[in-house]
């Protein structure tokens, strides 16, 4: 009698993986985010735990697997949607926003919402009345290079 060999499991729409991963901006290779310092991730596939264009890249692989994706502006986190780029009075800020925030071009805030919530974009600019913002994924639109050492799917 001889032992089965079991096919190893690849990564679906439904996996739950453990993996080391590193997001670069594929143009400067500036560094976003990297577990392969750390403690791997564990994510569940299609919680939204990770980026669908990211999640994507991981389809079919299986444990011991290492890669490296190249996606395209846009693939990883989406494209830029010109409707995210709101105004927010600076009265709703002054209410809301913890005392003494500042509002700078490029800067990454984050504020509670009126209904209790949390908002967070980039400040795009300061006008007489208000501020406006990006409430776009900062990394939406943007090329990047995803790698990913798998290290066990269920």
């Amino acid at each position: 009698m001889t032992d089965a060999v079991q096919p190893k499991p690849v990564v679906n729409e439904s996996s739950f993986v453990t993996l080391h991963y590193r997001i670069r901006l594929a143009d400067s290779q500036q560094v976003i985010v990297s577990t392969f310092e750390d403690k791997p991730a564990t994510l569940s596939i299609g919680a939204g735990q990770l980026a669908e264009g990211l999640e994507r890249c991981l389809y079919g692989m299986q444990a011991g697997q290492r890669d490296t994706f190249t996606l395209p502006a846009g693939s990883g986190y989406g494209d830029i949607n010109p409707d995210l780029y709101r105004p927010v009075t600076k009265a709703l800020l002054s209410k809301y926003a913890e005392e003494g925030t500042t509002f700078e071009p490029g800067e990454f805030v984050h504020f509670p919402a009126p209904d209790g919530g949390q908002f967070a974009g980039t400040v795009v600019e300061e006008r007489e009345d208000d501020i406006l913002f990006d409430f776009n994924h900062p990394l939406a639109g943007k090329a990047l290079t995803f790698e990913v050492q798998l290290i066990g799917v269920l």
